[in-house]
């Protein structure tokens, strides 16, 4: 059992000025803190009151990371109390500037494990170190590549892995004793961290092709060995790998990439809440994404499956679906089209201009979509006339402009209401506060994965299931797009982050269940209720005799 300052410093442990006298006797604590004794309620409003005087957000983050690296309990318990309010200070988007600041003010390593290619045959060792000793059910593992949007931040990316993992327990109530956060380093092409002599990681170029593919499949084979009940979660790797790396593995284990399946997850649930408003049907919608990199790629697949279960033939559903990239309107006779794009790629006999359709505008305007979604980066891509050009052919369109951070959004939420007169039906992937127009108040549903993948690792690891499937995950979708309410003027078209815990056991329960229905999991089931109740972790100190 561990004494004195190493309790102290051992986040997991730690309790701060809320050790009982009698626990402070016996773990060799007496007078290495002040005497009062604190309850964790007056230690959460003491930080409060601390963190409401930071100036700026990377500031308040600061803040709240010290909490977390000393006092997980303390860090928790503050973020349920506020989740609403720190959600974009300790995720997205503030992370981002976090990432690229991550070597300036680097403090501590957070429990991650930094896997290196260039000493691949120490990856088992570092996650036994990295666990030390603790039963590890969930890893979020990123390779850096695809950072939010800003792009390939080597190790720094291990921030990302921080966070998401951040969100699984203050959503979901997974246990922080037992998750991990990973990053694989296997170098970065940006110039700027290879020159910054603060720079962390390895610095070389990328590492591609069939090395890196055994580094990620001996990483896989150790985590897999070591943790038999892990579910492993794949965040921001590039398009080159991203759906490689998942379908490689998403038959064999549990396993879920959020953002080729997150983003698409959240994205079908904004589409179906969309609908449920307007009454249409999604088998008599045209579907246009700009940005066909995984997260585009990953939305469209999964409206498409949804078409697909809704009676439509392969050929009918494809029929509806049109993706846009930089070199604009995707065609078949293109050689640089990825697995993931090629399906959904058109015949240039189907248009009479087809050489013209380079830009979202030309594109809009031949093929009339009711739904367009932006995953493209590029801020402020959604221009008025697009918009309103969309409006003109459809009553309620559908426009989800989801990339992030603020300033590469496609449009704002505000400019879309304003130009379609309010029919606009809009989710954004960054908090949005609502819009007035009209005399009516247009609540703004934001697209944010944090609203599924905590309850989907939740049923997953509730149901003890194999693997994660399609079935499963249009549950999910479907579960998280029954909240809204049409009857409501300007309802939004997702339900709210400050419901996050109360949404995230609704997705828990609808994945949980499928599993279950599917025979899909290892261990016998007999009420998925109690499976999940028993699972969630609560941020509540306990007699330290009982941890």
């Amino acid at each position: 059992m561990k004494r004195s300052h190493d309790v102290l410093n051992d986040p997991f442990l730690n309790k701060g000025t809320a050790f009982t006298p009698e626990e402070r006797k016996k773990l060799g604590l007496t007078g290495l803190m002040p005497p009062c004794v604190q309850t964790i309620d007056e230690q959460a409003a003491q930080a409060y009151a601390q963190f409401g005087k930071k100036a700026s957000p990377i500031e308040k983050r600061h803040f709240l990371m010290e909490i977390f690296n000393t006092n997980r309990t303390l860090f928790y318990h503050l973020f349920n109390k506020h989740v609403v309010e720190f959600m974009p200070i300790v995720y997205d988007p503030v992370i981002a500037e976090s990432i690229e600041r991550y070597d300036e003010l680097f403090v501590d390593p957070q429990y991650a494990a930094y896997l290196s290619i260039n000493e691949a045959q120490n990856i088992e060792e570092s996650l036994k170190n990295a666990a030390n000793g603790r039963e590890i059910n969930l890893i979020v593992v990123t390779d850096a590549e695809g950072i939010l949007g800003i792009g390939d931040w080597g190790v720094n990316g291990v921030d990302i892995s921080v966070g998401k993992l951040m969100v699984y327990t203050a959503a979901a109530g997974i246990n922080p004793n037992t998750i991990l956060p990973v990053v694989l380093d296997v170098g970065t092409n940006r110039e700027q961290l290879l020159n910054d002599p603060l720079y962390l990681g390895n610095r070389h170029q990328r590492v591609r092709g069939e090395r890196y593919y055994a580094f990620v499949d001996q990483f896989v084979q150790a985590a897999e060995t070591l943790f038999p009940k892990l579910y492993l979660h794949w965040e921001d790797f590039g398009r080159s790998n991203a759906a490689t790396i998942l379908n490689k593995y998403r038959d064999k284990i549990a396993t879920f990439n959020d953002d080729i399946q997150g983003t698409g997850i959240i994205s079908l649930a904004g589409i179906l809440g969309a609908l449920n408003i307007s009454k249409q049907n999604i088998t008599d919608q045209v579907y246009m994404c700009f940005g066909a990199g995984s997260a585009g790629a990953g939305i469209t697949n999964r409206i498409y499956q949804e078409m697909l279960q809704h009676g439509l033939s392969e050929a009918q559903a494809r029929a509806k679906f049109y993706m846009v990239d930089v070199q604009g309107l995707l065609f078949d006779d293109m050689d640089d089209l990825t697995p993931e794009q090629r399906p959904f790629a058109r015949k240039r006999t189907e248009f009479a201009n087809s050489e013209q359709l380079t830009t979202l505008e030309a594109a809009v305007k031949a093929v009339r979509p009711t739904i367009l979604v932006g995953t493209s980066t590029q801020g402020g891509a959604f221009t008025e006339s697009i918009v309103k050009e969309m409006a003109a052919h459809t009553e309620r369109p559908i426009i989800f402009p989801l990339s992030n951070p603020t300033e590469l959004a496609e449009a704002t939420a505000k400019d879309l209401l304003t130009w379609t007169d309010g029919k606009a039906l809009v989710a954004t992937g960054i908090p949005t506060d609502p819009v007035t127009l009209n005399g009516v108040t247009y609540e703004i549903g934001q697209a944010n994965n944090a609203l599924i993948y905590p309850g989907l690792g939740l049923g997953v690891l509730a149901s003890t299931a194999r693997i994660l499937n399609d079935t499963m995950i249009s549950k999910a979708a479907h579960s998280l797009g029954g909240l809204v309410d049409p009857s409501q003027a300007g309802a939004a078209v997702l339900p709210p982050v400050s419901k996050l815990t109360e949404f995230s056991k609704t997705v828990a329960t609808a994945v949980a269940q499928s599993a279950v229905d599917q025979k899909l999991n290892r261990q016998p089931i007999a009420d998925i209720g109690q499976a999940i109740d028993q699972l969630k972790w609560l941020p509540q100190y306990g007699a330290f005799t009982d941890e």
